[in-house]
């Protein structure tokens, strides 16, 4: 199964090359990427170009992960019944690579949460109630987008676990550790992409939803 792996992980980066917040800033006559945090995702389109851009921007890289998830499905369905939700987890985390380092945007592109929750939606939706709740809730009460970033991530690997070992997840029992290994590969690509955030959270610093950079 190797190769449908790695059929699944280059479907997914292809999927994961459409960077939404790029294409909508270049329509506008603006590299998103020099605006503002100069990170191309949808925070800072909703920063630099408004509410509209950051909708749209959210709603493209939320379905080029899921498109690639399903696309994935219906290619190996059949073939590897039994393994079809971690080859979808590879076609998810491909597109988080493909929208992370973009090849012809000299690897430079987003932060990867958005294509990261449309993954959730399509593997593991059971986890997506918790992960919306904590994104919600810990704007509302701190205002600081990176932080319920975070918690999705983290909080999706919690409950990956959790639900495997509660036979919640219908994997095979020979593929629950690397369904749980995959899984932590967000988790920790999304924490070292947002290790400069980290690192103001820590200090008070970082920029809250509303305010402008700092």
């Amino acid at each position: 199964m190797i190769i449908a792996r790695l059929i699944s992980l280059i479907t997914g980066y292809v999927f994961g090359l459409f960077q939404t917040g790029y294409f909508y800033g270049k329509s506008r006559g603006i590299d998103i990427r020099n605006e503002g945090s100069g990170n191309a995702g949808t925070t800072n389109s909703l920063r630099v170009l408004g509410w509209k851009a950051g909708l749209i921007t959210f709603l493209g890289d939320l379905f080029k992960a899921i498109l690639a998830v399903v696309l994935v499905y219906f290619l190996f369905r059949e073939k590897y019944p039994e393994a079809v939700k971690v080859l979808g987890l590879y076609a998810g985390f491909g597109a988080v690579l493909g929208h992370n380092f973009p090849c012809y945007l000299k690897f430079k592109g987003g932060k990867g949460i958005a294509c990261t929750s449309g993954m959730i939606l399509a593997v593991c939706p059971i986890a997506a109630p918790v992960c919306l709740a904590l994104f919600i809730g810990s704007i509302a009460i701190t205002r600081y987008v990176s932080l319920g970033s975070i918690l999705v991530v983290v909080f999706y690997l919690v409950q990956v676990v959790l639900f495997g070992q509660l036979g919640y997840l219908s994997i095979a029992p020979s593929y629950l550790p690397e369904f749980y290994i995959v899984s932590g590969c967000f988790t920790l690509m999304a924490l070292w992409r947002h290790r400069e955030n980290i690192r103001r959270l820590l200090k008070g610093t970082e920029n809250k939803f509303g305010s402008k950079n700092k």
